[in-house]
């Protein structure tokens, strides 16, 4: 039994509520959303929207229509998910430089691809890979506990240990580059082709230049080649049979099911650069906000403590961390590594009275879901008791999406969740983090995930 059980509940009112950007009272002109949204997307949420059940208005980019009544999410994402594809926005914004992997493919090459790679994020598959997230989350925290007094870059930081992880667990063999210099190129990657372009937003045809675009195919092209090495030494080594038994060997070697047959080099490409760009960076930003959340809210951090301590020293399972799996679960609620998934009617449809065209946009938001007044009980307050095993029945299903639903459900989920736990345990066993007073705010900005706008640099205070 856990020694956190009998650390005392905080009161309600003690609770922390970040600082976020307010929903807006009256819609924006056309000109005023497109500058909102290219700056920061989650700044143009009317505050209707965390109020209605079904918002359907036109808009910018025609008709769209936001989901937050849990049936109808379970409707669009599952009961229907065959009339809702990705929509072209989204494809336009991604395929440039993930390619053609499970983020952006469609129809038959997805279900292929989906097949074909299910079997690898299979629970034993995923748990076998928790030495190699400890031993990880070990030099991390020896890294941080030699920081300890220091101000420390904490996004730069999750950034290189979610890297490490992939190395250890995809790579084993090492990166064919300096992982800073990766993670650095991530960076900039999604920071190009995050402000969405006016040019996407109107349908003007791809030939036409997009700034974003652009700027990213730098990030683009080093991705490139660090994949064609990474593939060319793997098969190498897998022609000897001297290949490690890791992610990258069973993507090369996987097949799917129903037809014996591999993916294509292209396929196999495109999913390791999505493993990387997308896999490692809502993994370094959950955990970055868990982080920040937890410096603001001492009740959370003392319980979480607790709990770690009582784990003793060594490694960590995720089935002793109950708490700290909720703490994660808490701020991935608040600060959703994606925050919208829209999907286009291939038919017409009807939520009730709302006609959904052919067309047209439908959204999910888990920043307005996970927010929604209808849904939560204080959807504004950090309180990682709503995710402990006892109290999880409460949340109804469908309005709880961090990693999205239906088929389409990030198909690394319980990797990301697994490795977000053991670091997490890692840190808060070496070190005790503390915003400094003349810290810029911290406010979420979205770039395909949401990361801190100015990013989040704290104090550490040493704990062994």
């Amino acid at each position: 039994m856990s020694a956190t059980i009998d650390l005392p509940e905080p009161k309600a009112a003690t609770r922390f509520r970040p600082t976020v950007p307010p929903p807006l009272k009256e819609p924006l002109g056309l000109f005023e959303f497109l500058r909102a949204a290219r700056k920061n997307p989650i700044t143009t949420w009317m505050d209707a929207h965390f109020k209605l059940p079904v918002v359907a208005a036109e808009g910018a980019m025609g008709r769209i229509t936001l989901v937050s009544d849990p049936a109808l999410v379970r409707h669009v994402l599952i009961e229907k998910a065959e009339n809702y594809r990705k929509d072209d926005l989204q494809r336009r914004v991604l395929a440039p430089g993930l390619g053609n992997g499970l983020l952006s493919a469609e129809g038959d090459e997805w279900r292929l691809q989906r097949r074909t790679l299910a079997p690898i994020f299979n629970a034993r598959t995923v748990q076998g890979f928790s030495d190699a997230m400890n031993a990880a989350g070990a030099k991390l925290g020896r890294r941080l506990a030699r920081r300890a007094g220091k101000p420390v870059d904490v996004a730069l930081e999750m950034t290189r240990v979610t890297l490490d992880v992939l190395e250890r667990t995809i790579f084993t063999h090492g990166l064919p580059s300096d992982p800073d210099a990766l993670g650095r190129a991530i960076t900039r990657f999604l920071e190009a082709v995050g402000p969405i372009d006016p040019l996407d937003v109107f349908g003007v045809p791809d030939f036409v230049p997009r700034i974003g675009r652009l700027r990213a195919r730098p990030a683009g092209r080093f991705f490139a080649e660090v994949v064609d090495e990474l593939i060319a030494r793997r098969k190498a080594l897998m022609a000897q049979g001297d290949a490690p038994r890791d992610l990258l060997t069973l993507l090369l070697a996987a097949q799917d099911p129903e037809t014996g047959t591999g993916l294509s080099d292209l396929a196999v490409k495109a999913n390791i650069v999505t493993f990387i760009a997308a896999g490692h960076e809502t993994t370094a930003n959950s955990l970055t906000w868990t982080l920040y959340c937890l410096s603001q809210d001492p009740a959370a951090q003392a319980r979480l403590e607790a709990e770690v301590d009582a784990a003793g020293p060594g490694d960590f399972s995720m089935d002793r961390l109950p708490f700290t799996r909720a703490v994660i679960e808490e701020a991935m609620r608040l600060f959703p590594p994606v925050p919208f998934l829209s999907r286009q009617a291939v038919r017409d449809d009807r939520f009730g009275r709302i006609k959904v065209p052919r067309g047209s946009l439908v959204m999910v938001a888990p920043w307005v879901l996970h927010r929604h007044q209808l849904l939560w009980d204080d959807p504004e307050a950090f309180v990682p008791e709503r995710f402990l095993p006892e109290n999880r029945d409460s949340i109804a299903r469908f309005t709880y999406l961090p990693f999205g639903a239906g088929p389409r459900v990030c198909i690394g989920q319980s990797f990301s969740v697994q490795e977000a736990v053991i670091l997490l345990a890692h840190i808060v066993r070496a070190v005790r983090f503390h915003l400094p007073a003349d810290h810029p705010p911290v406010t979420p900005l979205h770039r395909v995930t949401l990361r801190p706008e100015h990013g989040l640099r704290m104090e550490a205070e040493g704990r062994a």
